[in-house]
């Protein structure tokens, strides 16, 4: 893979201005209505969390989020404080008071905009215009309901897009009733908008309406920003990782840690969707050619995916154990060494090397290497699933015979639980985890977005993606050579499933040929791309949309004559951006 020096994407910060009025937010209010505000199931939760600062920057205390009251989400992630707005306040009393007969509040003043995400909150959007209810509306759909479901039952979805019987399809799928909210929704709001183009294609077939507006997800990339020092971040967390390996492959540990790669897939346990089925395969045919060219690379593959469990299963734990008892036992005679050495150097004595140790301490180490002996593979999952035989991972693991055997030159991990800092196992939180990985590898068939290539993007992690996801979709549309920047995208909507699975084994086999040097000028090509996921950019977007549902609620006090009302996507402003960015480095980086 060629990684001389090539043109970059660090002018950014000069993104083009929205030529848009800016809203005079006093007389406005905006609410934000979502099952998973402080409740999180999925992605939508990442999305309301990472853009409520800009949010919060635009409209102040007239910003006001709806969700779902758990005791314990309040408890933890909010802070209880009196509404600051008194028509809020007159409401909520009345809420309390009266259940749902509320009054009207507001009166003439002020407008409000209110955004609903997904089918869960719909019910509040299709009242509302029902009852006649003077809001400005907005919804957003992040992955239709019925397109999730047909491809989780392996469907030929994107090739058969116009010939699915929608009402059909849901009703054998028993969940008509969800998809009319959904669809009644989408056409009743004013402003309907989706997180990628290739989800808008999807809705337009799915929900019979065409986005007016392409919102594509993003972070809050100074969250993520280590002050440029997230090469030195890598280092210290892939150490932590290497300390879980010692343990967990103990007995086995034939293979050099400093030549071992550590890649990851992660997120819901959707074995299809998230393209699990198609990554297993790829790495037992990865295992082949390294084993064919007698590579002295490990590549060791965590599954992060939740899944059934009663808990930790012994050998991963007594792994562990062996594991810090081998290191307590290492610093007992490594503190005897160092003070018999101490004091025969004071003597001005050579120490006798044979007589510096005595026969307690090779007793000690002795047993501390017998307590490493194994009989067993190393096990490939670190809990007792409850569903052992018929869990996907595990059987497709049974099927390509990678146990984790001397010979194999993939290893792999099933993590089925969110990572923890308080973990006895591999206490990492997802971040830390990420960062001391060496490549993200996420081939979904489905995937409207895709937060964990992009969360990997802004920490300088390459990944692997693909054009069946909004992420891969963007990158590829926006990045001239995604690549060379540490995004691959395996090509699964116009390729066989056996092409797609030999080009995501090229990508992953040619990764692992790279030098220790090429990978640290990768990460830092891949964390230049961070500026295209930032919110600081890609708000305006929410903010073209909260516009236009206001010029269509209220034509007689918002216009918006002077924009294209047709749906909005972020490849003129964007490619312009990358091309001006390219133009000037090239004058000074070429080489």
């Amino acid at each position: 893979m060629r990684l001389s020096r090539s043109l970059s994407i660090t002018s950014l910060s000069g993104l083009p201005l929205w030529e848009e009025e800016s809203l005079d937010v006093q007389d406005l209010l905006l609410f934000e209505v979502s099952w998973e505000v402080t409740n999180k199931v999925g992605g939508i939760y990442t999305v309301i969390q990472t853009k409520a600062k800009i949010t919060v920057d635009e409209w102040g205390e007239n910003y006001i989020m709806m969700g779902p009251y758990y005791e314990h989400n309040f408890k933890t992630q909010v802070e209880k404080c009196e509404p600051p707005n008194q028509a809020i306040k007159a409401a909520m009393d009345s809420l309390i008071n009266n259940g749902c007969q509320l009054t009207d509040q507001l009166q003439d003043k002020p407008n409000v905009i209110a955004h609903f995400h997904e089918w869960q909150a719909g019910t509040g959007l299709v009242l509302s215009r029902s009852r006649k209810i003077p809001l400005a509306t907005v919804f957003t759909t992040h992955a239709t309901l019925l397109g999730r479901y047909l491809c989780a039952g392996n469907a030929d979805f994107y090739n058969n897009l116009d010939k699915f019987n929608i009402d059909q399809e849901a009703g054998e799928r028993q969940i008509y009733h969800r998809y009319c909210l959904e669809r009644a929704a989408v056409h009743c709001a004013h402003v309907f908008t989706t997180v990628s183009q290739i989800t808008a294609v999807e809705a337009n077939h799915m929900l019979h309406r065409q986005p007016d507006v392409v919102t594509p997800n993003g972070l809050n990339v100074r969250k993520f920003s280590a002050m440029h020092e997230f090469q030195n971040l890598h280092s210290m967390n892939k150490a932590k990782i290497q300390e879980f390996v010692r343990g967990h492959f103990y007995g086995h540990l034939d293979f050099n840690l400093e030549k071992t790669l550590f890649f990851f897939i992660a997120g819901r346990y959707e074995f299809s969707n998230k393209g699990a089925d198609l990554f297993l395969e790829s790495l037992s045919r990865l295992n082949y050619l390294l084993r064919v060219q007698k590579s002295d690379v490990t590549v060791v593959v965590f599954f992060i995916m939740p899944a059934k469990t009663n808990n930790f299963n012994v050998e991963s734990l007594k792994g562990q154990a062996v594991r810090k008892q081998l290191w307590d036992t290492a610093q007992s005679v490594k503190e005897k060494f160092g003070k018999r050495l101490y004091e025969s150097l004071l003597r001005g004595e050579i120490p006798d090397m044979s007589k510096i140790l005595d026969r307690d301490d090779f007793t000690i180490m002795k047993r501390a290497i017998y307590a490493t002996q194994r009989h067993s593979f190393p096990p490939v999952t670190t809990h007792n699933m409850l569903d052992d035989s018929t869990d996907p991972i595990l059987s497709n693991i049974r099927r390509i015979g990678l146990f984790n055997g001397r010979n194999d030159r993939v290893k792999i991990v099933f993590h089925p639980e969110f990572l923890s800092s308080t973990s006895p196992l591999l206490p990492m939180d997802y971040e830390e985890f990420v960062r001391g990985c060496h490549l993200g590898v996420f081939p979904s068939y489905y995937e409207p977005w895709g937060y964990t290539p992009g969360e990997c993007t802004v920490m300088g992690i390459p990944s692997v993606t693909t054009n069946l996801s909004g992420f891969g979709c963007f990158m590829e549309e926006h990045v001239s050579d995604p690549s060379e920047y540490g995004i691959y995208i395996v090509d699964r909507r116009f390729r066989s499933a056996d092409e797609s699975c030999n080009q995501l084994t090229q990508f992953m086999f040619s990764f692992c040929q790279q030098s220790r040097r090429q990978r640290i000028i990768q990460r830092n090509r891949t964390e230049r791309l961070s500026d295209l996921l930032d919110w600081r950019y890609l708000g305006r977007f929410y903010m073209h949309a909260r516009h236009l549902a206001l010029s269509r609620s209220f034509p007689g006090k918002f216009k918006m004559d002077h924009l294209n009302l047709a749906p909005v996507s972020l490849s003129h402003s964007l490619r312009c951006t990358l091309m001006h960015s390219h133009f000037l480095q090239s004058l000074t980086m070429r080489t």
